[in-house]
């Protein structure tokens, strides 16, 4: 059985965490997420994918008369192939308008969405054709020398990926313009029904932040995000600020991280923190929230219960009583018996220090003995 080849990909991150796919624009290859990519893979299974022809995936993959619908199958060719049922997915320009697609036609396979310098059509379809017919006869040279005008604010570039618009396949590349050409999901934006951003560049000649609003205007409860000083690859122009984005998007922001934080610490514990904050404590209590709970406890590679072991280990080491007793407290929260935690400690006095242990033991004893809060176990 002669089997089709896949989309080249790479996957970055736990196996054990959620999935995430990113999809590259035209012109380039999965390089176009190299700032962010790294950084999501901390909380997710990051998979990024090169077009056709782009990158190292096979030109052959489409044709003339290519579709967006067809590049989206190729995008499930490649979930099916990794056992990916459901995942949340991101993209820009093409493969935002490939996003669009999936969950207009494919909801069920998507937890969520980001399109990024995108749109929901891309404007009269004669350019693009024409820019098939001129880089099927001439290849992408010119659209290359051309692109960081269409690509970044004036000053800046990323030659790696003006490199890989100059190196796409032609056949390719003009296959992809005739699928932007055809595409066209206006009057179906309203069925979108999967948690959705929408990412602008304010200085975006190619999708201008309208296109944005008019996707965000259609889909319901979809959340819009404009970015001064980007053009139409935000993603390399302002990676730290599309990251912030797909963190809260994604429910790894802050508002997750304080959700885990309850759940770690308890209400009580945290109201009380939260009443304390001032101006001067705010970031960093917003570091903590977004960082600390946001990023590592939710991190599936360890379990809540590992994470208080190795948490009581490192205060001990550390002679931090005051959070060696909140991380107790934490411990049973996260299942850890009376007798779990002893070992713990037990383990401390051998690797740590007899005198570290025996001040962590006077804490532990004395946190254990206090009658247990509402929101305790």
């Amino acid at each position: 059985m002669v089997t089709s080849p896949l989309l080249h990909h790479r996957l970055e991150g736990s196996p054990a965490a959620s999935p995430l796919v990113l999809g590259p624009s035209l012109g380039t290859s999965m390089a176009l997420w190299d700032q962010v990519a790294p950084e999501l893979s901390i909380s997710h299974r990051v998979v990024r994918w090169d077009l056709p022809g782009h990158g190292k995936s096979d030109a052959g993959l489409i044709g003339p008369g290519a579709t967006v619908a067809d590049l989206a199958g190729l995008v499930l060719d490649l979930a099916d192939s990794l056992g990916l049922d459901r995942f949340a997915y991101a993209g820009v320009s093409l493969g935002g308008a490939v996003g669009l697609y999936l969950a207009v036609h494919h909801a069920e396979r998507l937890s969520s969405l980001a399109v990024l310098c995108s749109s929901a059509h891309f404007g009269d379809a004669g350019p693009w054709r024409e820019r098939a017919a001129l880089v099927r006869e001439e290849g992408t040279g010119g659209v290359a020398e051309t692109a960081p005008a269409r690509w970044f604010t004036p000053g800046f570039t990323v030659p790696r990926l003006v490199a890989d618009n100059r190196d796409a396949d032609p056949g390719a590349y003009a296959a992809c313009c005739d699928a932007l050409a055809a595409f066209d999901l206006r009057d179906r934006l309203g069925e979108i029904s999967v948690p959705t951003l929408l990412v602008a560049g304010r200085a975006d000649p190619a999708t201008p932040p309208a296109h944005l609003r008019e996707i965000a205007d259609a889909v319901p409860g979809a959340e819009l995000v404009e970015l001064a000083g980007a053009s139409h690859l935000a993603v390399a122009e302002r990676p730290e600020a599309v990251l912030g984005a797909l963190r809260t998007h994604l429910g790894q922001g802050a508002r997750r991280g304080m959700e885990v934080r309850r759940e770690v610490l308890g209400d009580t514990h945290v109201d009380r923190a939260q009443a304390r904050q001032t101006p001067f404590t705010a970031r960093f209590q917003d570091f903590i929230s977004r960082y600390a709970w946001g990023e590592i406890w939710t991190d599936p590679t360890l379990s809540r219960r590992e994470r208080s072991m190795v948490t009581l280990t490192a205060l001990v080491a550390h002679g931090h009583l005051d959070e060696l007793a909140m991380h107790v407290r934490a411990a049973r929260r996260n299942g850890l018996t009376p007798e779990e935690i002893g070992a713990v400690l037990q383990q401390c006095a051998v690797y740590v220090g007899v005198p570290a242990a025996n001040s962590a033991f006077a804490v532990a004893q004395r946190v254990l003995a206090e009658p247990q809060q509402e929101d305790q176990p």
